[in-house]
């Protein structure tokens, strides 16, 4: 089905409002702001979501989608688990520093909405159990291949997986730390380390 104008437009519009998210949270993401940006009308933007949760959700969901094909359907092609995860590592590393304007949309979300139920938050919530998930997936097919130990507990490999990546985002947007990106790498290193199968 040919995209129309609209579906053009739309897409524009969230497109822009990724980037602006990243940097300002989600609830400081205006439609006014936007309009501005794009230099459209305030209500000609408000027709295409109708409320300011419905823009969130929407934004959410184009991060989503972005995420999804930078970092995980390139770890969903490969054959080796223990080849997947430094790509997951590396992907997600693209993703944050290169992809979005001011560090990983999703981290930026959790922290404005862990403690305020509703729709948004659940969408996060959701997004992140499949994160987490998929983290462990991933290393349970090293396991399965016999590259990462058997008794890896796949659960506890993801959080630490997801802390690594969590603290990283922190020390490189809040403190301007030059050293967040290696010292990131060498705890990802340990994390492989003590994963990976021990030589008899």
């Amino acid at each position: 089905m040919p995209q129309t104008k609209g579906d053009a437009t739309r897409r524009a519009i969230l497109e822009e409002a990724l980037q602006l998210a990243s940097v300002v949270g989600l609830d400081g993401l205006t439609i006014g702001t936007l309009a501005k940006k794009l230099e459209l009308s305030k209500s000609g933007l408000f027709r295409h979501f109708g409320s300011k949760e419905a823009l969130q959700k929407a934004v959410i969901e184009t991060g989503a989608e972005h995420f999804i094909q930078l970092v995980v359907r390139p770890v969903m092609i490969m054959d080796s688990g223990a080849e997947a995860m430094p790509a997951l590592f590396e992907g997600w590393l693209e993703w944050s520093v290169e992809r979005m304007a001011g560090g990983c949309l999703f981290v930026t979300a959790a922290v404005e909405f862990d403690d305020r139920p509703g729709p948004v938050r659940d969408q996060v919530v959701a997004l992140q159990r499949e994160w987490l998930g998929f983290i462990a997936a991933t290393a349970g097919r090293a396991v399965e291949s016999g590259d990462f130990r058997s008794d890896l507990d796949l659960r506890q490999f993801a959080h630490d997986f997801n802390a690594i990546l969590l603290g990283f985002n922190q020390v490189r947007r809040l403190l301007r730390d030059p050293d967040a990106e290696p010292r990131a790498r060498r705890a990802f290193e340990r994390l492989l380390a003590d994963a990976h199968t021990v030589e008899p």
